[in-house]
């Protein structure tokens, strides 16, 4: 038993790598995975003290657990079985398409990632490219939202610097969950999305199995109370209006809700609008074309970054003028199945989106160009002040938010007017305002958020939004 033994060199150091991998992985690794989640933990029950709804467990647990607990839910295991009947493939083959849909949809937050580098970012980016207004985010009817309502947050899309500003904006409140689609799904940006807490969806070439599980993980997320952030519209507006939704989202949580009630589910409209939007040209002729895809080229984005970056370095920047938020009413899913004659999804979708038409701000450049296209695209600083004048009465009977000021006559769109022409979408010519050649397209786009607010019908806008001047800038 104690006698010597001889082994080569390279059997001792497999059998000494061996022993090292086994000590680093039962009590090496175990100790200082538990370090770090104590540590995290500590941190996250820090943040939950200043944040207006605390991050919830279901936001933090392990991926591979939330994967596990996803594709083992009753609901999901059904339609694996459905699956591997309708196609004709073995229930292993069935299960293991579900984990890849489902390690594919589910994110693995990270705390770290999402207030410690993602929130900075985003204000920088916002505040850096805009001047930032808000209107409604303090008033009383969300501040009544009951604590153990889930929240979503349903917004109109002008702008990829959507998620941007709304991320910083509501960093007070909680974290958000995005829905994004498969735009996002690229390297290294996959992982960062991730990482933030979003889930990737697929608009196209799902199928009953992909569906189930994207329903079931959203309705477990919000069962679980996770704050969400989603685009009923499905894409960017390439006109400049609120459009339609698309009630995929709206309909797995308003099916959850009704099969597995529980807490209230609260919807918070958030209406965007931007004096300029950053991929303008880049829609509006996507819209002209009547396609969906435009693909990203990766060598204008870069090249327009490095520009911003050089004129700001020569301190020559000229802000792109106002970005503006304003949030609506609050819509309780258990009130509207309640009152609603009549519940169903495209109710509930028709409902939410009238609201955000309502709530759509009114900024410098869009309601100048409205006036302008009222105005047949050509008239006098006259008459063209005329045309405004009675834009803004319409606005105020709608009680639009107008972030325009107090000014009159031919003040109340100088600010737009200057910002159009520095684009080179209109033109002065003598006194006579114009369209540029080969602008109305940009014009319309512009005008469009103002023109559909005149369009909206009354009663609908929050009392908060309306008022002539904007609250502090957000700082």
């Amino acid at each position: 038993m104690f006698q010597t033994v001889q082994l080569p060199l390279w059997v001792l150091i497999l059998i000494l790598g061996f022993a090292a991998v086994t000590f680093a992985s039962h009590f090496l690794f175990p100790s200082v995975r538990w370090f770090f989640r104590r540590r995290m933990e500590r941190a996250i029950a820090k943040l939950n003290e200043r944040l207006q709804r605390p991050i919830e467990p279901f936001k933090i647990m392990r991926r591979q657990d939330q994967v596990t607990r996803l594709i083992y839910d009753p609901l999901v295991m059904v339609a694996v079985r459905n699956y591997a009947r309708e196609q004709g493939v073995p229930p292993n083959v069935a299960f293991e398409r579900a984990r890849s849909y489902a390690r594919e949809i589910v994110p693995g937050f990270s705390t770290a990632t999402y207030f410690g580098f993602a929130i900075k970012l985003a204000q920088r980016l916002s505040q850096g490219l805009y001047r930032v207004r808000i209107g409604g985010a303090d008033s009383p009817e969300l501040a009544k939202i009951d604590p153990g309502a889930a929240v979503v947050f349903v917004m109109n899309h002008r702008s990829n610097m959507d998620y941007v500003l709304i991320t910083w904006l509501a960093s007070k409140h909680s974290a958000l969950s995005y829905a994004v689609g498969e735009w996002a799904r690229v390297w290294p940006l996959k992982a960062l999305i991730r990482a933030m807490g979003a889930y990737f969806i697929r608009r196209r070439y799902s199928n009953a199995l992909y569906r189930a599980i994207l329903a079931r993980y959203v309705q477990m997320s919000i069962q679980q109370g996770t704050t969400q952030a989603i685009f009923p519209e499905g894409g960017l507006s390439l006109n400049g209006k609120v459009g339609n939704a698309k009630k995929g989202l709206l309909h797995y949580i308003l099916r959850g809700f009704t099969l597995h009630e529980g807490p209230d589910v609260v919807f918070v409209q958030v209406a965007l609008n931007y004096d300029r939007v950053l991929e303008d040209r880049v829609l509006i002729q996507a819209g002209l074309q009547g396609i969906r895809r435009f693909p990203v080229r990766v060598k204008v984005v870069l090249g327009f970054g490095l520009r911003i970056l050089w004129q700001k370095l020569r301190g020559n920047f000229t802000h792109f003028g106002y970005a503006a938020v304003c949030y609506g009413t609050p819509l309780s899913l258990r009130d509207f199945l309640t009152h609603s004659p009549a519940a169903s999804t495209e109710n509930l979708a028709e409902d939410l989106m009238q609201r955000i038409r309502a709530a759509v701000p009114v900024l410098p450049v869009s309601f100048a160009a409205a006036a302008l296209v009222r105005a047949g695209g050509t008239a006098s600083k006259a008459a063209l002040a005329q045309q405004a004048a009675e834009l803004r009465a319409a606005l105020l009977e709608r009680r639009a938010w107008l972030h325009l000021g107090a000014q009159d006559g031919e003040e109340l769109i100088a600010d737009g007017l200057a910002a159009l022409a520095l684009r080179g979408i209109v033109e002065d010519h003598a006194g006579e305002i114009r369209v540029a050649p080969g602008q109305d397209p940009v014009l319309q786009f512009y005008a469009a958020s103002t023109l559909q607010r005149c369009e909206a019908p009354l009663g609908l806008a929050p009392d908060h939004c309306a008022r002539l001047a904007p609250p502090d800038p957000q700082t």
